[in-house]
């Protein structure tokens, strides 16, 4: 019997479960679950059908794309779970979803959101500023949205509370074309 051949490369999108108010962050959503699916990467994702997080998965979907979603059991409802993903793991805590997601995944990516999106997002920084990974984070600064994040970076290794190496620990690209070329450098070959 020959190996089973691995999984393909899989990428978390961490993202709004809102829409924002400009209809480009909509269509970056759609462009990346596109993108991923193109390329035959395995969308992680918090599972939601709404907001960025719906845009990115419906998009995904539509190309034949392997979809992996998690959420907790609090948020079943008010993000709508997304079902017919092709998996679908329902967790009973944030924690256990940040958990899931991170450990489901071989690269992380970061587009428009709120609060929830920059949890995410420190976690896996701080987790790779202390070493415990080595995965690629790119921010996706559709239409300038993290430019204050990155300036935020920058002051906080300005005023000593970072090394200058957390800044090569992110990747901030301004489109879908820049985060797939950033992703597809991390990706290893026949991924």
């Amino acid at each position: 019997m020959p190996p089973k051949s691995p999984l393909p490369f899989s990428v978390c999108v961490y993202c709004g479960a809102r829409p924002g108010r400009d209809p480009a962050f909509t269509e970056a959503a759609r462009a990346t679950g596109a993108m991923l699916a193109r390329r035959g990467w395995r969308l992680v994702y918090g599972a939601g059908d709404v907001g960025l997080m719906g845009e990115v998965a419906r998009t995904a979907q539509a190309g034949g794309g392997a979809t992996f979603g998690v959420i907790p059991t609090h948020l079943l409802s008010r993000e709508v779970g997304k079902r017919d993903l092709t998996t679908f793991v329902v967790t009973e805590t944030m924690h256990e979803r940040k958990k899931v997601m991170y450990v489901n995944s071989d690269a992380i990516v970061v587009l428009p959101g709120g609060a929830g999106s920059l949890d995410e997002f420190f976690e896996v920084l701080t987790w790779r500023q202390l070493g415990l990974h080595a995965k690629p984070v790119i921010v996706l600064n559709s239409q300038g949205y993290w430019t204050p994040l990155r300036a935020l970076l920058d002051h906080i290794v300005a005023e000593g509370f970072a090394e200058a190496n957390v800044q090569g620990f992110v990747t901030f690209v301004d489109d879908v074309a820049g985060l797939e070329a950033a992703l597809s450098a991390a990706a290893p070959q026949g991924r």
